[in-house]
């Protein structure tokens, strides 16, 4: 069954989003475990599938792109994917998120090979790199920005960090740049200027009170600690201001004509909350919001038979089951599945009209909630097939 037209609230149409040579980076945001990382999959497939040359950067633990793309593996690499149709000319790229990586290349791309070595070999760089609050959302924005500045592909779509808040995508260029800027060289060096006890107290005071050290980093406080601060110090004391410029770099990417977000969400009272949050925020970051993709709604052909009306049905058939036996019984246990269905149902289409009242100018795209998980390019297609395939908007009629 298509999904329920919404009154009054346009329809995100995604093939011509995804048509448009204007739309170079398209970003899938929301709370976890809605579907982001299958929504990206599927943009992407039918985007390259439709002419598009395509990468997908996911950050996804669960590594389920790459299975549904047949892929065995996914790295920081962009890697083809194989079995897609190239009739209309368009290849599909895909590439799963190494933060600690992406960090060693930006010291590789903006360091001499002597200085790199240097940071990269570097006791507190290693425990830096790995634990840094908040640097998966800071790389992903890193990673987006090398591959726009590629230009490798004419459409790059995102799928952002599995966070606790969807916001903290938005939240830590800004954040992350901010400390690593002049204030975080010279948290880092007073302390090792300092030297003995009482720079290794100034430094673990300073560093907890900014909550950016992590208890990887505890195991390295010892004898060695500070000439290891002070000797990266030294080492990135050119590369910090960088940190902020390319964050404040990419923000700006974000804002630009081009960039198109999708917040996803499942039709539950949290994920479309966290939705709602989303889509105020980019409003008034004024960034270019595309609509709502709602993911696993549930529906039924039969949708005339209300719950109440199959109860009732149910309870007769079962007050008569004694005579007829079986067939009752299974027709009242088949009606009370039915109307089980109907109050899911009614109550995810509760949920999606606070958000539409609250958001009538967001676009909504409806994907139907499928039977089993998608985990090849023919589910995905699917997807892709479904978010097509949405009624009229019903502002143009």
């Amino acid at each position: 069954m298509s999904p329920e037209v919404l009154r009054d609230v346009p329809v995100l149409e995604t093939d011509p989003l995804l048509d448009d040579p204007a739309t170079r980076i398209v970003v899938c945001c929301g709370a976890g475990g809605v579907g982001k990382t299958t929504s990206a999959a599927a943009l992407g497939l039918r985007a390259a599938e439709r002419g598009r040359k395509v990468v997908v950067l996911t950050i996804d633990p669960a590594r389920r792109l790459a299975q549904s793309m047949g892929l065995t593996e996914l790295d920081n690499t962009p890697r083809r994917v194989p079995g897609i149709d190239t009739a209309q000319g368009g290849e599909l790229h895909a590439m799963m998120l190494d933060m600690k990586r992406t960090f060693d290349e930006i010291v590789e791309a903006h360091a001499d090979a002597d200085r790199a070595r240097a940071i990269l070999d570097n006791p507190f760089y290693q425990s830096l790199s790995a634990g840094f609050a908040g640097t998966q959302e800071y790389m992903a924005m890193e990673k987006l920005g090398q591959l726009r500045a590629r230009d490798a592909w004419d459409l790059i779509i995102v799928d952002t960090p599995p966070s606790r808040s969807a916001l903290d995508f938005l939240d830590a260029p800004g954040r992350l740049g901010s400390f690593l800027d002049g204030r975080f060289i010279r948290l880092l060096a007073a302390p090792a200027k300092a030297g003995g006890r009482a720079g290794l107290k100034m430094f673990s005071l300073g560093m907890t009170g900014v909550s950016m050290v992590t208890g990887t980093l505890g195991k390295l406080l010892g004898t060695g600690m500070l000439r290891d601060v002070q000797t990266f110090v030294a080492a990135m004391d050119t590369l910090f201001g960088g940190f902020r410029t390319r964050a404040d770099a990419t923000y700006r990417l974000l804002q630009a004509p081009g960039t198109a977000f999708l917040v996803v969400a499942a039709p539950e009272r949290d994920a479309l909350r966290e939705a709602a949050y989303f889509v105020e925020r980019l409003h008034a970051d004024r960034m270019p919001l595309a609509g709502l993709l709602l993911n696993r709604v549930h529906g039924s052909s039969a949708g005339a038979l209300s719950a109440e009306r199959a109860l009732a049905a149910a309870e007769t058939l079962e007050e008569g089951a004694d005579g007829a036996g079986g067939p009752h019984r299974l027709a009242a246990g088949l009606l009370t599945l039915h109307a089980e269905r109907m109050r899911v149902i009614a109550r995810e289409r509760r949920m999606r009209d606070r958000f539409t009242a609250l958001h009538p100018e967001v676009p909504v795209a409806e994907v139907a909630a499928l039977p089993g998980d998608v985990h090849d390019l023919a589910g995905l297609r699917d997807i892709g097939e479904l978010l097509a395939a949405q009624p009229p908007d019903p502002q143009r009629s």
